[in-house]
This record gives structure tokens, sequence and C-alpha cells, in this order.
């Protein structure tokens, strides 16, 4: 991870997490678990996910989409609001935000996730 100015910097297919450590593999992994179904692998390894942070009883993720007319971002959402809800304490509640920008682009994909798609 570096920055660039203000702009935090990471490894395709990683995201920048604020929270408890106590939460962060169990975050990491249920959002490994969300499958975008139209390119059928991991929302993390398409690069969706923009960050996860955790303030007193909220867990707030940013999610993008490789596009604004993505006709399976509903689910997605809702897929990733049900994966966090079954591994956050039950007093904690998930909000899900979809942005813009910084704009999806492949550089954000994982190495996996560039073999799979022959690039």
């Amino acid at each position: 991870m570096s920055t660039v100015g203000s702009v935090e910097r990471l490894a395709p297919g990683h995201f920048p997490y604020h929270g408890p450590e106590e939460l962060r593999a169990p975050v990491v992994a249920a959002l490994n678990r969300v499958i975008d179904p139209e390119l059928a692998m991991t929302i993390v390894d398409v690069g969706l996910v923009c960050g996860v942070t955790v303030e007193g009883d909220e867990l707030r993720v940013r999610l993008t989409m490789t596009s604004a007319a993505c006709p399976v971002a509903d689910v997605i959402v809702d897929d990733v609001r049900h994966a966090l809800s079954q591994v956050i304490p039950a007093s904690m509640t998930v909000a899900t935000q979809l942005v813009w920008q910084p704009e999806w682009t492949a550089d954000r994909m994982s190495e996996r996730a560039r073999k799979v798609m022959g690039w």
C-alpha cells in the first residue's frame, strides 16, 4: 500500500478497512464469498469493494460497479448486506453505499481475476 497525495493506493483485489482488528478477517472473508453473478468471480477479485469502515454499531461498505448501468447492482448490494450481517455482532447494522469515484477500471481487479478473464 502506498499513498499518492491523499489518495490511498492498494494492490488490486484489496480495499481499505478501518475498524476493530477483530472484525477485519470475518469481514474480508464475508466479502470474498459475495459473487458478481455476471462475472462469476468474487466482488473483491473484481475490485468492487472500495472500502469498509466500522464506527460504533455501524459497518459501512462502499461499493462500485463496473458500470453505472449494471443490471445486478441490487443483487450484489443485497448479497453484501446478507454476508456481512452473518459475521458481525447482532447489535451492529450494515450500511452500503454505491460510489462512482474513483471510477472502476480493470486495474482494480486482482491478479486471479485477470487470469480468469485472460488479461
